[in-house]
């Protein structure tokens, strides 16, 4: 029998992307859904014209692309489907590959309940330079999980994933930030997910966007990230700490 397979993608003040991207997916997935997070530049606009071949999911604030995200899994077992593929709207990723990447999830040889994209697992010709502290904070969180739960990841923060839709309703994801994956991490290592990686190309359209506040301060934003992991490992009753040495 055939999965039944929903593309998400996570939407904040994406406008100048939004509809190229939109273009671009629906040439490789029949149900898409676009959670608009509360946009304020004419992303909903843009989001009409397509009205007749996309779901739309509108959250009446901006809650955060953790809170965007929670919202496209309810809406994944909620309407039965097997496998949720999400992908960023920043033209970060590659529509092309979401037939190969939902097709992970139940790959006869090795199933898993994630498939995560890793913009590290190997070298594309045309990758571009990622900004270095993003680079850098990516590699130390990367190493910290690696560190303390045992998981064998290459890319903590890649938004490129899919997943097996009846492992969401495990998950008790709370963060609605950029640290959401954080959880997810932690979350997926303590009910003992499979998970399996793929090789995708880094691409930055970007450099500049917005953390938010405080977090685009790239010290602020890593303390941050330490101190999401220190309590979800509190909250589901696990020993282990992440230090501020942890992974370097």
């Amino acid at each position: 029998m055939t999965d039944r397979i929903l593309t998400a993608l996570p939407v904040f003040n994406e406008a100048t992307h939004v509809k190229s991207v939109l273009q671009q997916v629906l040439n490789y997935a029949d149900d898409v859904l676009v959670v608009n997070d509360g946009s304020t530049d004419g992303t909903a606009a843009a989001l009409a014209e397509f009205e007749d071949r996309v779901l739309i999911e509108s959250h009446p604030e901006n809650r955060g692309y953790g809170a965007a995200l929670q919202t496209a899994f309810k809406y994944a077992v909620r309407y039965g489907y097997d496998v949720l593929v999400t992908i960023d709207c920043d033209g970060q990723h590659q529509p092309g590959l979401i037939g190969e990447v939902a097709s992970l999830v139940n790959d006869p040889g090795q199933p898993a309940d994630m498939v995560y994209g890793s913009r590290y697992l190997r070298t594309f010709d045309d990758n571009s330079i990622a900004p270095e502290d993003r680079r850098r904070i990516n590699m130390q969180i990367t190493r910290c999980l690696k560190e303390k739960l045992g998981v064998e990841i290459t890319d903590a923060f890649c938004g490129f994933k899919a997943y097996r839709v009846s492992a969401l309703a495990d998950l008790d994801i709370t963060d609605p930030g950029y640290a959401m994956p954080l959880q997810l991490w932690i979350q997926a290592a303590d009910l003992d997910w499979q998970i399996s990686e793929f090789a995708v190309p880094l691409v930055y359209l970007d450099e500049e966007r917005s953390f938010g506040g405080s977090l685009d301060d790239a010290e602020v934003r890593l303390a941050h990230y330490r101190d999401v992991l220190n309590k979800e490992l509190s909250r589901r009753g696990m020993k282990q700490r992440f230090t501020a040495d942890c992974g370097q």
